[in-house]
Order: structure tokens, then sequence, then C-alpha cells
């Protein structure tokens, strides 16, 4: 069943490779449990900002979609602790090795598992590299980077109350507004930002709070009226690098 498209499983905590009856050669080398191995191994050690922003994005092309191997490097990256690797470089002072672990999180998201842990650790350093609120120095990152880190932090609060919850308790609510109604962001970061929000005004376990906080219905929906048009416009985002 190599290859095969297969649906993630919630429940599954470990997910093995499959076996094999001859040696993997050619681009087989490439998504073999050794080879994840290398790049945590790289991801924890390397000070080079190329290498770190080139084994998170391989990371991320290796775990894209919902092709069988995909799904073990997804499962084996958690087995081998290497999602705190991953999570860590988001403090990163480069910000193409940022983007890179961005993206490389989003498609490890798709595992449940992975999912809930990026929720309670990745969560407070996804939200600090988003433009606005209180920090100081406050971050400059190009809209693709914003964006991506937007798409990422989406995909982890889907389904994934407790996500939403760290959102809510890290600042991130002012800033994903801020990005929705400032008028000087792009409308490709004001439709992803518009589209965290409506994902967090889906739990209804957190209306009230928010609405204790003084958030209203209208500060979770998209306003594209203020977005400005110059900046890009285009709606493809892709899973891989």
């Amino acid at each position: 069943s190599e290859g095969k498209k297969l649906p993630e499983e919630p429940g599954a905590d470990a997910v093995d490779f499959p076996k094999r009856t001859t040696p993997a050669k050619g681009y087989e080398l490439l998504f073999q449990p050794e080879v994840v191995r290398i790049y945590i191994s790289l991801l924890k050690e390397s000070k080079t900002p190329a290498i770190l922003e080139a084994s998170a994005g391989a990371i991320q092309n290796l775990c894209a979609g919902s092709w069988t191997y995909g799904r073990c490097i997804r499962s084996a990256l958690r087995q081998e602790k290497g999602l705190s690797a991953i999570a860590d470089l988001l403090s990163h002072d480069s910000e193409r090795v940022v983007k890179a672990a961005s993206g490389a999180l989003r498609n490890l998201a798709v595992d449940t598992r992975n999912k809930e842990l990026i929720g309670k650790h990745a969560i407070p350093n996804l939200v600090k590299n988003l433009p606005g609120g209180q920090q100081t120095p406050a971050k400059n990152l190009s809209e693709d980077t914003v964006v991506s880190i937007l798409n990422t932090i989406n995909e982890v609060i889907v389904d994934n109350l407790e996500a939403a919850k760290k959102l809510r308790e890290t600042q991130g609510i002012e800033k994903l507004v801020l990005i929705n109604k400032s008028g000087n962001r792009s409308e490709r970061e004001v439709r992803a930002a518009a589209l965290v929000l409506q994902t967090v005004w889906g739990y209804k376990e957190l209306r009230k709070p928010l609405e204790k906080e003084g958030w209203k219905k209208s500060d979770f929906q998209v306003n594209l009226s203020n977005a400005s048009r110059t900046q890009g416009g285009n709606s493809f985002d892709d899973s891989t690098l």
C-alpha cells in the first residue's frame, strides 16, 4: 500500500513505516526513518540559518499531503522529539527560518496528536511573530511569512479547543483583530487573519469569555474593505516549499 492516500487516524499515537522487502534506493532514500533522525539532528545542532531553513523546509515537504510516508514522518517527528526543535525555530532571528518552521508545523499539525502538542507549546511563539501588540522591538515580517504563520495557527486551532484558548491567552485575538481592521495590511493577511478569527468564534465555549473581555461578533468577521489592494491578493498558498 506504499503511496496510497489514507485519512489521518485521530486515535493513532504511532504510525510505523511500511516494511521493506528490498533496500531503499534512488528517491526512496529521501523519506526513510533514518533521514528523519538526520533532519532532527541538524535542527537541534546546527547554528547556520541556511541549514535550519533547509531542514525545516524538507520536513515541510515530506509531511505535505496524505500519502503514506507523510503520515509516517509526522508520527516519527513526534516520537523522535522533533516538534519542540521546530517550534524553537519560531524565535530565530532569520525570517526565512521562521517561515520554514511555520510551514513545517502546519503540515505536522495534520496529525491529531501533533496538533495537540503544537497547540500547547508553539502557539505563543507563533503569536509573537504576528504584527502589532506591545512587543519591543516589533517584528517586521513579510506578507508571505505573516500569511504562513496565520495559516499555521488556523490549522492548529481547528478541532482543537485548547489551542484556541491558548491563542486567546497569548494576546492572539488582539493581534488578529488589528490585522483585520487596521487598514494597513494586505488582502491576503486580512483574509488569513479573518479565517482564524472565524475559527475562534466557531467555538461556542469561547464566546461568553470573549464578550466579557469586550469583543463583539463583528470583531470576528472579515473586513476586506480596509485591506490594501496593492499588497497582493493572491489567495494561493503552497503546502510545500
